[in-house]
């Protein structure tokens, strides 16, 4: 019988996307006001969350494009022991400001990578921009980690090809890119994964695969899951919760039982590998 990770209480656990937000201290401009997303998201109330999934630690994700929300997101792994890490934001389009802006995250301890949300960003173009490039090199320079999230449709044939272009930059898709799950554009979805799979800089993260107005079960995540096992291999996937935005479809216990259970599947090693093997080797984080 296949068991969910939830059952294995001696399993390491590193949550490699969680996000946390304070309307006080942000605008978060894509929050849709009246949404359960419309809140401020603690970083004691993600703890509670934690403990009732039994997993150890995690890394804070940015979710605004600011220096505001990257400097809260580093407060916050200040306070907290349980913050393995933060995934902040420069500004890609500007190298000179990037790289200043890499000059000061590099001094908190905390900082492991960085991410800009491309998927709100207007230009289907972005990551071919010349001067997002030459920021992106500066990362690899120094062994950042670069997020993309949300890549499916707009950008995942063009992290392809940006994987080519800087082979010494570690490039982490977030959520599988966003598969759809209708059988057509998954086909379409799966084929330029492949191509992104193929480049040995890149790595996937199994989280985030909740879609508005569909539940989110074991079956209907399987066949995402089994593609990027296939095509990635374990020891190139980090499981995410990806929380508060799977508060509006059951939260993080619901989401964590989905792939937990999924993740449950493989064989031990390379369950140890997703679950916090992968996240200690490209984020740098020790596991508990």
């Amino acid at each position: 019988m296949v068991r969910s990770v939830t059952s294995r209480t001696s399993e390491i656990v590193v949550d490699t996307h969680l996000h946390l937000w304070d309307l006080a201290v942000s605008e978060y401009a894509w929050l849709p006001e009246g949404s359960p997303l419309h809140a401020t998201f603690t970083a004691e109330r993600a703890r509670s969350e934690l403990d009732a999934a039994g997993v150890a630690t995690a890394i804070l994700v940015q979710a605004e494009d600011s220096e505001t929300d990257t400097e809260f997101l580093l407060a916050q792994a200040a306070e907290h022991e349980w913050v393995a890490g933060v995934v902040g934001w420069v500004r890609l389009d500007d190298p000179a400001t990037a790289e200043r802006q890499l000059d000061r995250w590099w001094e908190h301890p905390a900082f492991r990578g960085v991410r800009h949300l491309v998927h709100d960003d207007p230009r289907d173009d972005f990551l071919e921009l010349p001067a997002v490039r030459r920021s992106l090199g500066l990362l690899a320079e120094r062994g950042v980690p670069f997020d993309v999230p949300d890549a499916w449709p707009r950008h995942l044939a063009r992290v392809a090809d940006l994987a080519a272009a800087l082979p010494e930059l570690t490039i982490v898709v977030d959520h599988l890119g966003k598969p759809p799950r209708a059988r057509e554009e998954f086909a379409a979805w799966r084929a330029t994964l492949r191509e992104v799979a193929a480049r040995p800089n890149t790595v996937a993260k199994v989280s985030g695969l909740q879609r508005p107005g569909e539940p989110l079960t074991v079956e209907a995540a399987r066949p995402a899951v089994v593609a990027a096992v296939e095509l990635f291999g374990p020891a190139r996937l980090m499981y995410g919760g990806d929380w508060p935005m799977t508060v509006p479809c059951g939260g993080y216990g619901s989401a964590w039982e989905v792939l937990s259970t999924l993740i449950g599947e493989l064989p031990e090693g390379e369950r140890a590998r997703v679950l916090a093997g992968t996240a200690a080797e490209i984020y740098g984080v020790a596991t508990p």
